[in-house]
């Protein structure tokens, strides 16, 4: 993803903004008829889930399981020590279809984390407009990487934050026929778990769209990318009443209803707070940024919201070492654990 009009920024790990407004117009002018059908499914849907959202009740026993930590193959080989200092049992590892080259390297990634105890590893498989528009590459390289990770991963989120023009989609209409691609070789690859549709923040009329549609499409299990940052703490409110508690029974209220889903398990597959002074490496602007202490809190609030909603399978934290977001700081060549990081540990022994 480093060709015009998409740049990757190291920084903050994330696509820049895209600069050419010509082209995004262009692009989603091309998609109107997308547009209508999903303000059309959002009218009707959200209403009725807002109404059901109590209704779907699910009782489950919170464990190690439910705690799941981003890992990256960028951030180096101190990971693995910190994993099991942490716990961890569950990890997410992205990886962009535009480094295929490199998929031998991201196996022995993989692979190093089951040297001193088992691990679940959910593979983040990261578009970019390249294979969105060439679904024989899509085919292709899809294949590799289930071939190439076969035996070692089971879990599949294919693409991710899919309702940001910055990576790659102009559409939910291209995202499902994204991932048709991928559902047509399970078939092929029958063990594994197909699982998206991966929408960040609470914009719930994409979701809707992704969940309701005519497409021949079926999630084995849902993702979202629930970040609630921009309303300060999980206990804040958007709209007067939805805070991340009825943000995420909301979730689960349109995932029982959907007929496009295998089964109800949720997954939140990406959430954390950006950093104080850390530009440019926080995510976000400073007015989004909050201090390590209130990181802390926030994080111990929001794991303590989603299991007590009974609802979501497992919450993956993003993640490990990051600068502007994570539990460990590593600028200037030097690991530094932040206080997130040993509130985290406590946090996954206590339910060891």
């Amino acid at each position: 993803m480093n060709s015009a009009p998409f740049f990757w920024d190291k920084f903050s790990d994330q696509p820049h903004v895209i600069k050419d407004k010509n082209y995004k117009k262009s692009m989603r002018k091309k998609q109107w008829l997308d547009y209508v059908k999903l303000l059309l499914t959002s009218l009707f849907i959200l209403p009725v889930a807002t109404l059901f959202m109590k209704f779907f009740s699910k009782q489950s026993t919170i464990d190690n399981s439910f705690f799941g930590l981003g890992v990256n193959l960028d951030k180096g080989n101190e990971q693995q020590a910190l994993i099991e200092e942490l716990g961890v049992k569950h990890l997410i590892i992205r990886l962009p279809l535009w480094e295929m080259e490199r998929a031998d390297e991201y196996k022995t990634f993989v692979e190093s984390f089951f040297e001193k105890s088992s691990k679940s590893v959910l593979i983040n498989i990261m578009q970019d407009r390249e294979h969105i528009e060439d679904f024989s590459l899509l085919k292709k390289d899809l294949e590799t990487v289930f071939k190439t990770f076969d035996g070692l991963v089971c879990e599949y989120q294919i693409g991710t934050t899919i309702n940001r023009a910055k990576w790659g989609f102009f559409s939910v209409k291209e995202y499902l026929n994204f991932y048709l691609v991928a559902q047509e070789l399970k078939k092929t690859f029958p063990h594994i778990k197909l699982i998206g549709p991966s929408m960040i923040d609470f914009e719930y009329y994409y979701t809707a769209r992704a969940l309701f549609n005519g497409f021949n499409v079926v999630f084995d299990k849902v993702s979202t990318l629930l970040y609630v940052d921009r309303r300060g703490g999980p206990k804040n409110t958007q709209y007067g009443f939805f805070d991340t508690q009825k943000k995420i029974e909301l979730m689960y209220s349109m995932v029982r209803l959907s007929s496009k889903c295998a089964s109800d398990e949720l997954y939140i597959t990406e959430v954390n707070w950006p950093l104080s002074n850390t530009a440019p490496y926080a995510p976000t602007s400073e007015h989004e940024c909050v201090s390590c202490e209130a990181y802390t809190q926030y994080m111990k609030e929001y794991h303590e919201i989603a299991a007590q909603t009974g609802r979501v399978s497992r919450v993956y934290w993003h993640q490990l070492i990051a600068p502007g977001y994570g539990l460990v700081d590593n600028r200037e060549g030097k690991l530094i654990k932040l206080p997130q990081f040993y509130a985290y540990k406590e946090m996954v022994q206590k339910h060891g």
